[in-house]
């Protein structure tokens, strides 16, 4: 009885409330006044198919103006808002925000121009091929509301019979000729001027590409004739047009290359530059028939003779164009790239190419925050302050030096499981070109690296021990594009020693994992990433992929003949140096709802194997779980492996490490007003070893590995303020592997009116930026 009369008092109430929304829609309205609700479309058509009868139905609905106020359900909460809230007397404040931001005023009938929507429906019909289109209009008004119905005659819909290309003697026809079999314009295909536009578009590219710099799509006509045929048919041909400018018509070469190396972006636009063309100028080299514009003599001219792809007398093409401009932003070094081609010589059709280029500041000191994971997989927020060198060598080479502070904090849970504090510094060199005996040739519109590091960290375990990480590298970055990069270093050196092991880690690290977490650790070999992503593009659904294989101590072991199963291990500086393989895999999928509402996912998927001079995997080296940016209903690294129980311990909760790792995360975000933002999250998996360990029995990846994956739920509130994100996140755990393999679900158990069982389950994230 209770459960019926609470049914009906949530059915009662959302229908109270639907009134009050629906009533204030139109209460505030001025007599004769009505709100507009919207435009329905109907199609009258025995010819057309029901699959062309939907698509330019939907297309229409989508051109009228304007659009109806903002509904839900059939409510206008935005409207409401709006009428409820007083005129503000200031263009901000609370009461600003909530009339014109977070409502919205109300659309009226008599801001719909009917007729212009008229001409809408039959402009973009004809466009269509529609061509013998008929539209009429009706308004229907009821309780101050009104709506507007489109009836459309639309026609039989007319198709292209055939399609010619006129051909003449000029050389500029020919090289169209050449292309007809690329058209987009195919015999049987309905008429469409956008696909028409498109054609113009892909002929002025392929002009672009063998020397017509100054051709223009304007300067193509397609003539359609319908009278060829009495079946709806039109033919298309498509040609120049007579008026079209002679210096279009013409294929122009590469005179003179000059750069100003250190042009001033203030100078007029249509200034006359004045080149000294001999060597001995004081302000100008000649490098390669490059006239480079130094006086003060910041650049090496080699650096313009790899990044300019124009050399003299080439045929001008957009593509060597466009790659030349994105080079020489890739150098990092320009703040502005800037490119005019000028006539020099009309009679042999040849121009001038000029980069002026404005220089950056060459040093520059900046703070900044983040979150982030490094490779030796730690993951939270840090805190870095940067000192770059754009330039330190004079050939676009960059300097970066950096300190950080970071940490990884979370409230609730275990209280032992203390949490994470990193410290370090470390310096990069990048060099713009590989730096490599052998000769690497890249048509990317990105500069490819040589990169150099150093670098010492410090990790604080709280009460439990210090490490202290060194790591040097040497490799490259390379990118085929915009979304496909590469990253090989070809040796990666880590180095870590322990410092300040505590008497408290002393006496419960009774197990050898515990004991590999403090020992001595040098790992160097090849590290190979690859990194693939379209998240940049303004598309619905977007992908990110990272995958890395690490391969450690190989070279070395195999020549060696290290075996450490059969005690033949080999040392470095009385350091067994590490021999394993790692690969991992990071997939993330995101997907777009309305421009404040997405869904982001991650899969990571990772395996490390030791063999050679190692039985185990370096701790360094290992997956772990749980955290800011992993499972966050669990503490830093306390999650797994498989279903050890960390309470094995004395209570203690340590970095728990595995070999094999797989992680799974869903999160629903939305933006509620502008930098406040909310989400809904859930988060599973574990880690797991390769090998037996009988300190900490299930720990071991064995068939029954999905009865030992982890679950966690929660919500999330972020602060977003451009320059920095701020992320609370508040987890609870819902399935935990070390309980009893029956029991391990906690719906039953979880209690939020028992301040104990919040204590230990409900965990608060703090953090930097998104967790993926």
């Amino acid at each position: 009885m209770k459960r019926n009369t609470f049914t009906f008092s949530k059915y009662f109430l959302t229908a109270v409330l639907a009134g009050i929304f629906l009533s204030c829609n139109t209460k505030y309205l001025a007599e004769g006044e009505m709100l507009y609700t919207g435009a329905e479309i109907n199609i009258v058509s025995d010819t057309i198919k029901k699959k062309d009868k939907k698509e330019l139905k939907a297309a229409l609905e989508d051109n009228l103006v304007p659009k109806p106020n903002t509904s839900f359900l059939g409510l206008r909460p935005k409207l409401f808002f709006y009428n409820i809230t007083k005129e503000p007397e200031k263009d901000k404040g609370f009461r600003y925000w909530m009339k014109y931001k977070l409502g919205e005023a109300p659309v009226l009938i008599s801001d719909v121009d009917r007729e212009f929507n008229k001409d809408i429906i039959e402009n973009y019909s004809e466009n269509k091929g529609y061509f013998n289109v008929r539209a009429t209009y009706d308004t229907v008004s009821k309780n101050k509301k009104a709506k507007v119905i489109y009836t459309v005659h639309p026609g039989a819909r007319y198709l292209i019979s055939n399609v010619s290309f006129p051909a003449d003697s000029s050389v500029i026809n020919q090289e169209i000729q050449k292309t007809t079999d690329k058209t987009f314009l195919k015999k049987g295909d309905p008429f469409d001027l956008d696909i028409i536009k498109a054609e113009r578009e892909r002929i002025d590219n392929s002009l672009k590409e063998k020397g017509f710099y100054y051709f223009h799509p304007d300067n193509i006509i397609v003539q359609a004739d319908s009278t060829v045929s009495e079946n709806q048919e039109v033919e298309l041909i498509v040609k120049l047009k007579d008026n079209t400018p002679p210096l279009a018509t013409e294929q122009f070469r590469i005179n003179n290359v000059i750069v100003f190396s250190d042009y001033d972006i203030r100078r007029r636009a249509n200034r006359t530059y004045e080149i000294p063309m001999h060597s001995d100028s004081l302000t100008t080299h000649i490098y390669n028939d490059i006239y480079v514009v130094d006086p003060d003599k910041k650049f090496k001219p080699i650096i313009f003779d790899r990044a300019l792809y124009f050399k003299k007398g080439d045929l001008y093409n957009r593509a060597d164009h466009n790659l030349t401009l994105n080079r020489l932003i890739s150098l990092g070094v320009f703040k502005f790239v800037k490119n005019e081609f000028v006539v020099s010589d009309s009679l042999n059709h040849q121009f001038d190419a000029y980069y002026l280029l404005t220089p950056r500041e060459l040093q520059s000191l900046r703070l900044e925050a983040l979150g982030r994971t490094n490779s030796a997989n730690y993951a939270g927020s840090e805190v870095n302050l940067n000192w770059t060198h754009r330039n330190i060598f004079r050939g676009a080479e960059q300097l970066k030096i950096s300190t950080y502070g970071a940490f990884d904090v979370q409230i609730g849970g275990p209280k032992d499981a203390n949490n994470l504090f990193r410290a370090g510094a470390n310096a990069q060199l990048s060099i713009p070109r590989i730096v490599a005996p052998f000769r690497f040739q890249s048509s990317s519109a990105f500069v490819p690296r040589t990169n150099i590091t150093l670098g010492y960290e410090f990790q604080n375990r709280t009460k439990y021990y210090t490490l202290n990480n060194f790591n040097t590298s040497f490799g490259y970055v390379w990118k085929e594009n915009v979304r496909k990069e590469h990253d090989l270093k070809l040796i990666d050196i880590t180095l870590v020693q322990p410092a300040n092991v505590t008497p408290l880690y002393d006496s419960i690290a009774v197990t050898p994992a515990l004991r590999r977490v403090v020992e001595k650790q040098l790992i160097f070999g090849p590290v190979y990433t690859y990194t693939y992503t379209n998240t940049m593009l303004p598309r619905t659904n977007t992908i990110y992929y990272r995958g890395m294989l690490d391969l450690a101590g190989n070279l070395a072991g195999l020549l060696s003949g290290a075996n450490a199963k059969n005690g033949n291990q080999k040392e470095i500086f009385d350091i067994p140096f590490s021999q394993f393989a790692k690969m991992e895999n990071d997939f993330r999928f995101y997907h777009k709802f309305t421009e404040k509402t997405s869904f982001a996912s991650r899969i990571i998927a990772g395996i490390a194997y030791p063999y050679g001079n190692s039985e185990y995997i370096p701790f360094s080296r290992q997956f772990f779980a749980g955290g800011s940016n992993s499972i966050r209903a669990f503490r830093a690294r306390t999650l797994g492996p498989g279903s050890y129980d960390p309470r094995n311990n004395n209570g203690f909760y340590f970095d728990q490490s595995g070999d094999i790792k797989l992680e799974l995360n869903a999160e629903y975000r939305a933006n509620i007003v502008r930098f406040l933002n909310v989400a809904a999250f859930a988060d599973a998996g574990n880690i797991w070893l390769v090998n037996e360990d009988t300190s900490r029995p299930g720990a071991k990846f064995s068939k029954d590995w999905l009865s030992e994956i982890a679950v966690g739920a929660g919500v999330g509130l972020r602060l977003d303020f451009s320059i920095l994100i701020l992320r609370l996140d508040l987890a609870m755990p819902l399935r935990v592997p070390y309980y009893e393999k029956g029991d391990r679900w906690t719906f039953d158990k979880i209690n939020f009116g028992s301040s104990q069982w919040r204590r230990d389950n409900l965990i608060l994230n703090i953090a930097i930026g998104y967790p993926f």
